[in-house]
Formats: C-alpha cells, structure tokens, sequence
C-alpha cells in the first residue's frame, strides 16, 4: 500500500461458475468487519508472504460474490481513517492474486480503481525521485526512482447487461422480468499512465511481484 506523504481470447464470462479460491483467501476475505489486517515485515511470516509471487485471478474467480467482498473490503482498508493510503494491493492482505487498487489522481474526482492481473510492458527512461512509504513496512520512508510514463496493461472488469425477459399485464399494471447478465472478454487493454498515478501503479504492481519499495529504495 503506497502512503498518502508518497513524495512526488474473446470468451463471454457469466455469473454463476465455481471459484478455486484456496479455503485460506476465502476464510480472510471473509473474516471480520470491513477493514481487514495488513500484512506486515515486522512478522515473520508475513514478510514472507509479502516476497511470494502473486497469482493471476481466472474467470471464475472474478465473477463470484467472494471477489467483490475482496474488492470492497481492500477498498475499506485503504481508506481507513487511521491510516489511509493511495493505493493497495492484494497480497497486503492476505491473498496472493494479481490485483490491485489505486487512487487515479489523473482523473476527475481521483477516483479508487480496481485492476486485475495488471502489469507494466514499458516505462519510461526518464524517472523521478521522491519519498515513499508502505503500510506493510512500518516506520520506513525512503527516496526511489520511479519512471515518469508507464504502459499498464490488465484485464478489464466485468460489465453488466440488462436483458428483459418477458413482460406480462396483470390489471392495468406491468411486470416485467428482467435478467442481469456479466460478462468479460478476458482480453487486456493497455492505458498510458504519467505522473503521480504512474507512481501509484508502480509501487502497487511490485508488490505483486514479491518487491518491497526498499528493494529500489536509495541507500544513506
């Protein structure tokens, strides 16, 4: 999770198909209130969970309740008022799977994102230095250089479809039955990122690959 003082193909996917969550993810995501534990270096056993590669979620994985409890409480722990971040990544709390959150300063409102499996097919030459910081590695704050410009690319969400079934007329009245479809490509996309953002994502996506921002960070 980077800290807010950061210093500078073509497959229909439906509703309804099994998850092959292990029993361990789906007991953390499930277990306790919104705000879930953030996995730490302090602890031994976190810190090596935190150097793991992550996982790519799969199609069954992303169309199921448990997946949107994910998202919903990874979005309540980096807005926790207590410590809030820009941006979170799965493994910080406990499930190693490619996906990640970030604050998209770029765009109005700076809206929370969520992108799945996502990762960076070229950067910039040109970088920047600035201070970041890391819930997961507590009382660290340090300068790295981070890419001004960076391609991402990652599986877009599931969109929802509409469908009107049937309509019947009892007395002067209708009913209709209307059927909620999602569905998926399960094609990337690739944006350009710049800036801050650019940073976000980069903090973010290295936690996917088992690297902590003290990894890149300047040594005294």
């Amino acid at each position: 999770m980077l800290k807010y003082w950061l210093g500078i193909v073509g497959l229909f996917v439906w509703v309804g198909c099994s998850t092959s969550f292990t029993p361990q993810e789906v007991k953390v995501i499930k277990e306790g209130g919104g705000i879930m534990r953030v996995w730490k270096t302090d602890n031994r056993e976190d810190s090596l969970f935190l150097r793991q590669q992550a996982i790519e979620l799969t199609p069954g994985e992303i169309r199921t309740e448990l997946f949107q409890v994910l998202k919903q409480r990874m979005l309540a722990t980096v807005n926790d008022s207590a410590d809030p971040g820009v941006g979170i990544a799965a493994p910080q709390v406990g499930i190693s799977r490619r996906l990640i959150a970030v604050q998209r300063y770029d765009k109005p409102g700076a809206p929370f994102e969520f992108y799945i499996n996502p990762g960076i097919v070229s950067a910039s030459e040109e970088q920047s230095l600035g201070k970041e910081g890391c819930l997961s590695v507590p009382d660290v704050v340090g300068e790295v250089w981070r890419s001004n410009e960076i391609v991402v690319r990652y599986i877009p969400e599931l969109t929802s479809i509409k469908r009107m079934l049937s309509r019947e007329k009892t007395d002067s009245t209708f009913k209709f039955e209307v059927k909620v479809e999602y569905r998926n490509t399960w094609e990337p996309v690739c944006d350009t990122i710049r800036g801050f953002t650019a940073v976000i994502f980069q903090h973010e996506i290295d936690h996917l690959n088992g690297i902590l921002f003290t990894d890149r960070m300047i040594k005294e």
